[in-house]
């Protein structure tokens, strides 16, 4: 089994999604093995706590200097036998400690379908804003590997979502997560797990 860490800094409503498809069956060959927090606040701790999975809170302002969050943050990952971390809302940049060592190894949902509104500035209500300004008639969740490059890592897989007539920003993120993102972050982790996903040339090749 797979030890799976997840990054979290508020609700917790994609970590909610992996706790039930795990509760389901549906993450083969790999269990939540703990949840940590960039605020001690964060509901996703309650989420976790109420599962039985143990916690741990790394806040970037206790660290001086960038380097030493890295170095903390790296560690604390390490000496949990993470063999999966996945970023489930985490609100903190990572640094290239964790992107190198974990390479292939760290799993991020965004909300659209990369390589569009992805990027620098590109997180939360910010994408679905820009799809509604854009004018396109279909968006979605794309879940792919974290590389040094924002939203620029492999992609594991798409799912696309219709934009309807009349769609807000709010009610427009709202179906992305249930029809695409709390669907597809699972499905990813599960297929790292089950190791039936290749990493080649910056892109996947996912194993029947």
């Amino acid at each position: 089994m797979k030890n799976i860490v997840v990054l979290v800094s508020g609700g917790g409503t994609n970590l909610q999604a992996l706790i039930d498809a795990q509760n389901r069956g549906e993450i083969k060959n790999g269990k939540i093995s703990c949840v940590i927090s960039s605020n001690p606040n964060a509901y996703a701790l309650t989420r976790a706590e109420n599962n039985k999975i143990p916690t741990e809170v790394i806040r970037r302002k206790d660290f001086a200097e960038f380097d030493e969050y890295d170095n903390a943050l790296t560690e604390l990952l390490m000496s949990k036998n993470a063999d999966v971390v996945v970023l489930a809302g985490f609100m903190t940049i990572l640094g290239s400690k964790v992107i190198s060592a974990f390479e292939n190894k760290i799993i991020n949902i965004h909300p659209s379908l990369i390589p569009s509104f992805c990027g620098e500035g590109y997180y939360g209500l910010r994408v679905h804003e820009a799809a509604l300004e854009k004018g396109v008639k279909v968006t979605g969740a794309t879940a792919h590997f974290v590389n040094e490059v924002c939203d620029g890592g492999p992609i594991i897989i798409q799912k696309a979502v219709e934009i309807k007539n009349g769609d807000t920003p709010e009610v427009l993120q709202k179906r992305v997560m249930e029809q695409a993102e709390w669907k597809i972050l699972p499905k990813a982790v599960s297929l790292f797990c089950e190791d039936k996903i290749i990493v080649k040339d910056n892109k996947t090749e996912i194993l029947d």
